[in-house]
């Protein structure tokens, strides 16, 4: 029997990370989860059940900064909702935001968390990394130098 492994991530650069993952994925019985945008609705064709979505919550605009609160509230509770439907064994993620809810849920039900921080940061945390740090089973840097920043984490080298 394959584990059960979710795969999540926000959208965008951290969704691509992640997304070079998988080549392994059929190893496993997986799920991905990630925001809902334009960009990425068309995934849903190729891999039917086993993606969902969870509300884009960027506040990059003044409109989506005070809207944010309700769409991050709304995720909380979208990621408790798919954490039972799915039960994990493994939550794997490359961050942001989107993940950090799913990760200490994951972690109140004994999922073990494996962490890739962004190939972007080589020289500061993310503070998706930040919150997740703690909690992690697995905290994997893409830069040799985020080692002096996380020293519990494995050097893991580039995702790409």
């Amino acid at each position: 029997m394959k584990k059960k492994v979710l795969f999540i991530s926000s959208t965008g650069g951290h969704f691509s990370e992640m997304m070079q993952l998988k080549k392994i994925f059929d190893r496993y019985d997986y799920h991905i989860i990630t925001e809902k945008t334009k960009s990425n609705q068309g995934l849903k064709k190729f891999y039917k059940k086993r993606i969902s979505y969870l509300i884009y919550g960027s506040y990059s605009t003044p409109i989506s900064f005070l809207l944010y609160p309700f769409r991050f509230g709304l995720n909380i509770i979208k990621s408790f909702y798919y954490y039972i439907k799915i039960r994990p064994k493994y939550i794997i993620t490359t961050g942001t935001h989107t993940a950090v809810s799913m990760c200490y849920i994951g972690k109140l039900f004994g999922s073990k968390i494996i962490f890739i921080e962004t190939f972007a940061n080589s020289q500061s945390k993310t503070k998706s990394g930040k919150m997740v740090y703690p909690i992690a089973d697995l905290f994997i840097v893409q830069w040799e130098s985020m080692l002096n920043l996380y020293p519990k984490a494995v050097y893991g080298g580039w995702i790409y």
